[in-house]
C-alpha cells in the first residue's frame, strides 16, 4: 500500500477584497519529495506556502497537510511543519546559539535531542564557531543558513522554504543546498519557492507559477521537453550583425549573448529559425530557464521588448573613477581601498558574496555616503564635495527599490522627473518614454504599495533613467524577475551603454556577467579581480570555464592568500 500524500491540495484560491492573487492550484505531495515553485516575484508563491503552512486560509479549495485540513487544525499543521518565510524570522540580538536554543524550547525538543543536534547542524552549515556571535553581525547568507538550522532543530517530517536562497550568493546557495540535500536524504518531503530557474532542478518536481495561475507541473526533465527544438546556439562572425537580425525577428523570444560570437535563442514555436548570412546554428538541450520562457510564452503570448540599437562607440571619457575608496563603520572596514574606472558606454559588473561591500561601495560613488579615504569623481564630479551635483547627474536603482510606496506611479515619476530637474515642458513625453524602455505598462493611478516587487522594479528603472543620466547605477536590480523580464531589462541597459551611459550594475545572477563588458569581484570589501570575463578567465586558466566557476575560484584564491598572509 503507497503511503499517504504528506500535501493535498485541490483547486486552490486566494483573495484579498476583489484581488485574486492566486487561483487553480493543484497537486499531491508524496513522503521524501521535493516540489519546487517556481516564479518571479508577485506569482503568488509566498501566498501559495503561507497556505500549505497553514498560516493563510484558502479563499476556496481544499488542502491537508500531513494528514490535517489547513482550515480546521491549523495549529496541528503549524506545530509539524517547519516554515522558513522570505524575510529573516530570527532574532537579531540573539547569538547563533541562542537562536537555536529557543527554536527548540518553543518546539518542546528534549535537551539532550536539542544538544545532539545542534552539534550535527551547526557543523554542516559552518557556523560552529560563530556559536557565540550576534544574528544581526552575521551576513545574508550566514543568517539564511542560521534559519533553516533553526527549522531543523525539531526534526520536522516537511519543511516549507520560501526563497531559501533569494539574495544569497552562489557560494551560500552551494552551502544552503548541502543542508536541503542532508534533510531529503533522512526522509525530509520539501517545499520550496525560488526566482532562480536552475535550482528547480534540485527537485523531484515543478510548479510553475505566474500571475497566480500555474502553467504547468511536471519533473524537470519533463518541462524542458516542452523547450526542446525551440532552443538554439548561434555563432556568426559577425556578431553584431547577428544581433541585429535576432532583434528583428518575430519568431525568436529571447537571446543571450554568451560568448563573443555565440549566441542562445529561445522561439516562439517549432518553425525552424532562418537568418540571412547562414549563420550557424545548432539545437541545444534546454534549461530550465528556457522551459519557463517557452512554457510563459505559450500560455499568455507575449512579445518580448528586443529595443533596437547600434554597436557601442569606443570611449576615452571616464564618467567614474575611484582611488583608493575606503568606508569604516567604526571598526568594521565595508569597502578597503577600491580603484577603478567606467568609461562612457561601459557596463561594469558587480559580483561578490554577501557582505562583499557591492552597495556600500555604489551608495558612496552616488553621493550617499562619504568615504572614509580615497577619491571619487563622478561626470567630472567629487562625490564626497559635491555629492548634491553628483545625485543631479545619475540615476540610481536601490537593491530594496527606493520609491514613495504611498503614492501613485504617476506621481513618483512625476515626483523624480522635477527633483532631476527634466525640463517642465519635456515631462510628459519623457515619462512616457522612460515607462514604455522600462516596460512599466501597469496603470500609473494606483498606490506603489499595491504593486507586486518585479512591478516596482519597472517603475524604480523609468524614474532613474526620466532625466536621461550619464551616470546609471543599479542593485541587483534583477532579483526575483522571471527570464523574459530579465532580458527585456539588458536590452535596455545595452541600449543605453550604446547611447553612452556609463552604467554599473551588481548582480547575484552570475549568467548576466556575459552581459557587462568588464567584472569586478569583491570579497570581504576589497576588489579581487577587475577585468572583461575572458582576461579573468585567462588568468585562472579556465578559458572554457562557466562565470560561476571563475568566481568561486577568485574567492578560493583569495582566501588561500588571506590564510598565508
Amino acid at each position: 500500500m503507497s503511503a499517504a500524500p504528506v500535501i493535498t491540495a485541490d483547486s486552490l484560491a486566494r483573495r484579498f477584497g476583489k484581488r485574486t492573487v492566486l487561483e487553480g492550484v493543484s497537486f499531491d505531495l508524496s513522503p521524501g519529495e521535493v516540489l519546487g515553485v517556481v516564479g518571479p516575484d508577485g506569482a503568488g508563491k509566498s501566498t501559495l506556502l503561507q497556505m500549505l503552512a497553514a498560516i493563510l486560509r484558502p479563499s476556496s479549495g481544499r488542502c491537508r497537510v500531513l494528514g490535517s485540513d489547513v482550515r480546521k487544525a491549523p495549529g496541528r499543521v503549524q506545530a509539524q511543519v517547519g516554515y522558513m518565510s522570505q524575510g529573516f524570522s530570527l532574532y537579531d540580538r540573539l547569538t547563533v546559539a541562542e537562536n537555536l536554543a529557543f527554536a527548540a524550547a518553543i518546539r518542546d525538543v528534549p535537551r539532550a535531542a536539542y544538544l545532539e543536534r545542534k552539534g550535527v547542524l551547526l557543523a554542516m552549515a559552518g557556523l560552529a564557531r560563530f556559536e557565540g556571535r550576534r544574528e544581526g553581525a552575521l551576513s545574508g547568507g550566514m543568517r539564511k543558513k542560521l534559519a533553516l538550522c533553526a527549522n531543523l532543530i525539531h526534526e520536522p517530517p516537511l519543511l516549507i522554504l520560501d526563497e531559501p536562497s533569494l539574495g544569497v550568493d552562489p557560494l551560500s546557495r552551494r552551502e544552503l543546498w548541502k543542508i536541503l540535500d542532508a534533510a531529503r536524504t533522512a526522509g525530509r518531503s520539501i517545499v520550496f519557492a525560488t526566482s532562480y530557474m536552475d535550482e528547480a532542478d534540485a527537485s523531484d518536481r515543478v510548479l510553475l507559477l505566474r500571475d497566480g495561475r500555474p502553467l504547468a507541473v511536471g519533473s524537470p526533465a519533463e518541462l524542458r521537453g516542452v523547450a526542446r527544438g525551440r532552443v538554439y546556439r548561434a555563432t556568426a562572425s559577425d556578431p553584431a550583425a547577428l544581433e541585429r537580425q535576432l532583434t528583428a525577428a518575430p519568431e525568436v523570444l529571447s537571446f543571450q549573448k554568451r560568448t563573443a560570437d555565440t549566441f542562445r535563442i529561445q522561439l516562439a514555436g517549432d518553425a525552424p529559425l532562418r537568418l540571412p548570412g547562414a549563420p550557424v546554428l545548432e539545437p541545444v538541450e534546454p534549461s530550465m530557464e528556457d522551459a519557463f520562457t517557452v512554457v510563459a510564452a505559450a500560455s499568455a503570448p507575449v512579445t518580448a521588448a528586443k529595443e533596437a540599437r547600434e554597436p557601442r562607440a569606443p570611449s576615452a571619457e571616464v564618467r567614474v573613477s575611484a582611488e583608493g575608496m575606503t568606508r569604516r563603520f567604526d571598526d568594521f572596514v565595508a569597502v578597503d581601498d577600491v580603484s577603478l574606472t567606467v568609461k562612457a558606454g561601459e557596463v561594469l559588473g558587480l559580483l561578490g558574496p554577501n557582505g562583499a561591500g557591492k552597495t556600500t561601495l555604489i551608495r558612496m560613488l552616488c553621493g550617499l555616503l562619504p568615504p572614509s579615504d580615497g577619491r571619487g569623481l563622478v561626470a567630472g564630479l567629487d562625490v564626497a564635495r559635491q555629492s548634491e551635483r553628483v545625485r543631479a547627474s545619475i540615476g540610481y536603482v536601490s537593491q530594496k527599490v527606493s520609491l514613495f510606496t504611498d503614492l501613485t506611479a504617476q506621481e513618483n515619476l512625476d515626483f523624480f522627473a522635477r527633483a532631476y530637474g527634466t525640463p517642465r515642458g519635456e515631462q510628459v513625453r519623457r515619462i512616457d518614454r522612460a515607462c514604455d524602455r522600462a516596460g512599466y505598462d501597469a496603470p500609473r493611478d494606483g498606490l506603489v504599495r499595491s504593486l507586486s516587487s518585479a512591478v516596482r522594479q519597472r517603475l524604480a528603472l523609468a524614474s532613474a533613467i526620466v532625466h536621461r543620466p550619464k551616470v546609471l547605477f543599479l542593485d541587483e536590480p534583477t532579483s526575483g524577475v522571471d527570464p523574459l523580464a530579465r532580458f527585456r531589462f539588458w536590452r535596455l541597459i545595452d541600449a543605453l551603454a550604446a547611447e553612452g551611459v556609463a552604467v554599473i550594475v551588481s548582480t547575484h545572477y552570475l549568467e548576466e556577467a556575459t552581459y557587462c563588458d568588464r567584472l569586478g569581484l569583491m570579497m570581504d570589501g576589497r576588489m579581487i579581480a577587475l577585468g572583461p570575463l575572458s582576461t579573468l578567465q585567462a588568468e585562472l586558466g579556465l578559458s572554457e570555464a562557466r562565470v560561476e566557476d571563475v568566481f568561486l575560484g577568485f574567492i578560493a584564491r583569495a582566501r588561500g592568500q588571506a590564510r598565508a598572509a
